[in-house]
């Protein structure tokens, strides 16, 4: 993923057997692809063959995914990248699809927040450790080191979630907690990094960017809460989704 992206990762991908796993072991292989991909911000059409594959389907081209806002999108590199949602990723507005399984889509995005967010966390760090103010590094100072504290407890704290995700409502919930954890540290990443995180030069615009448009995937984090609390209200009770 360090050295490739988009087709090209994907072919890399099928080599490796991408999809036999995806197939015979999407508990371990959905995690580790999708966290990576967030990790080195590299992407891939990956998402179609989770769909697909909770479908019980073949691996069958682009489908088309609910977003943020009640419009749809679809991830597909062919088109007019004129129509992109986003510079950085094939994803572009299309009509209305067929309901799709929404439980492992969104799963496999909620691990893709948050190894952003770890990306994201690792430029704040580095450069809190390296900037000197006062002749002291800027990583000494309570309020930088509040935030992000802050910040990586959101992420491990949508981790945890996920892992434990298994049922419909569970994955909802672990999608908007990761959207939500994502956005908090993009916010505290952004106040450690100062004024050279608004360059286009840092990496962090890019991380920044591609969190966004995740949150707003399979449904944002503000509407899938809103979404899990009329479900909650309507069946009158709150599900156990976790064994403690």
């Amino acid at each position: 993923m360090g050295d490739s992206s988009g087709t090209g990762l994907l072919a890399v991908l099928v080599d490796l057997g991408w999809h036999d796993m995806l197939m015979e072991a999407p508990d371990s292989t959905v995690p580790l692809v999708f966290r990576l991909l967030g990790e080195t911000g590299a992407h891939a059409p990956l998402l179609n063959d989770v769909i697909h594959a909770a479908a019980g389907r073949p691996a069958a081209g682009p489908v088309p995914l609910p977003y943020a806002g009640g419009s749809w999108v679809q991830w597909d590199h062919a088109g007019d990248d004129g129509s992109l949602l986003d510079p950085d990723l094939p994803i572009r507005q299309v009509p209305p699809g067929l309901e799709i399984p929404l439980a492992a889509g969104r799963r496999a995005l909620g691990w893709w927040l948050t190894g952003a967010s770890r990306a994201m966390l690792t430029l704040a760090r580095t450069h809190a450790i390296d900037r000197v103010q006062f002749g002291r590094p800027v990583a000494s100072f309570q309020a930088i080191r509040h935030r992000l504290a802050e910040a990586l407890v959101a992420v491990e704290g949508a981790e945890a979630t996920l892992e434990a995700a298994t049922d419909d409502l569970g994955c909802l919930l672990a999608k908007a907690a990761a959207g939500q954890a994502a956005l908090v540290t993009a916010r505290h990443c952004q106040q450690t990094l100062g004024g050279i995180g608004f360059t286009a030069e840092h990496d962090l615009h890019r991380h920044f960017r591609r969190v966004l448009v995740l949150d707003g995937l399979l449904g944002s984090s503000r509407e899938l809460l809103r979404e899990a609390g009329a479900t909650v209200r309507t069946a009158g009770t709150a599900a156990r989704l976790v064994q403690l």
